[in-house]
């Protein structure tokens, strides 16, 4: 029986050199794509911002240069004991109900102490933000501010940027009759984690808003989307690297935004 002879299909070696130019022309390829994908997405962005008929901020450490919670407990002789939790809180380490009712039991503000704070502590706006919501406004567009902060210490700032105190959306306080602190009011969206997702859905369906973008610096911000259409993160006054890093867009300076709007 005469055997069939075969002939093994061998691959032809590539040299060390072209195998070397092979992946480096891979990478590079790879690494055009990422910035192409990275362009792509920030070009949405900016044109979300642009069609936007509804632009969100959260407060503390972005629309003022502060967390008022902090500077509440300093007041009331109690800063160093609640600046710790508030980091926790801001990088997502607890729940933000579970945060706030620590810290606020340890300040225990009475209703003269708010009064003073706000009588005696002036609004230190972020640089570049009067500018950005007077942008905003001039385009008719509306402007809210969704913060875990409280109600009455976000009122002079709304003031200052002449947003109507229905657009604000925060925490309140609760007093006993003789002015003791009583607690918080944890039916306000705001107490708890997602809170601000409920009060851009409550835009959306009840003021028939379309298009939402919302603009923080906390790890409570990054959780709005969806159901806002975009997320900007802002690192002006403190820079969270896991904000930094999900956020679809992160800048600095508002000024940023205000050329986008204005081109």
């Amino acid at each position: 029986m005469t055997g069939c002879s075969h002939t093994r299909n061998r691959r032809p070696r590539q040299s060390r050199a072209n195998s070397t130019r092979s992946t480096h022309s891979v990478a590079s390829s790879s690494g055009r794509q990422c910035s192409q994908n990275i362009m792509a997405n920030l070009d949405t962005v900016k044109a979300l911002l642009r069609a936007a008929d509804g632009i969100s901020f959260d407060v503390d450490s972005t629309v003022i240069q502060e967390e008022g919670i902090d500077e509440l407990a300093k007041f009331c002789g109690k800063g160093d004991d609640v600046a710790a939790l508030t980091k926790q809180a801001m990088q997502g380490n607890m729940s933000f109900r579970e945060s706030l009712g620590i810290r606020l039991n340890i300040i225990r503000p009475t209703q003269n102490q708010v009064k003073d704070f706000i009588r005696t502590h002036p609004v230190r706006l972020t640089p570049g933000i009067k500018t950005l919501v007077d942008t905003i406004q001039s385009q008719n567009k509306q402007v809210f501010l969704i913060s875990g902060g409280f109600y009455s210490l976000i009122v002079p700032v709304a003031a200052q940027l002449n947003i109507p105190p229905e657009n604000i959306f925060a925490n309140k306080l609760k007093f006993y009759f003789t002015g003791e602190y009583a607690g918080f009011d944890e039916n306000q969206p705001t107490s708890r984690s997602g809170g601000k997702c409920d009060v851009i859905k409550e835009l959306k369906d009840k003021r028939l808003l379309k298009t939402i973008v919302h603009i923080g610096d906390g790890a409570t911000d990054l959780e709005v989307l969806p159901p806002a259409d975009t997320f900007i993160g802002y690192g002006g006054n403190i820079i969270r690297e896991d904000v930094k890093a999900r956020a679809p867009w992160f800048i600095t300076d508002f000024n940023e935004l205000v050329k986008v709007l204005e081109e």
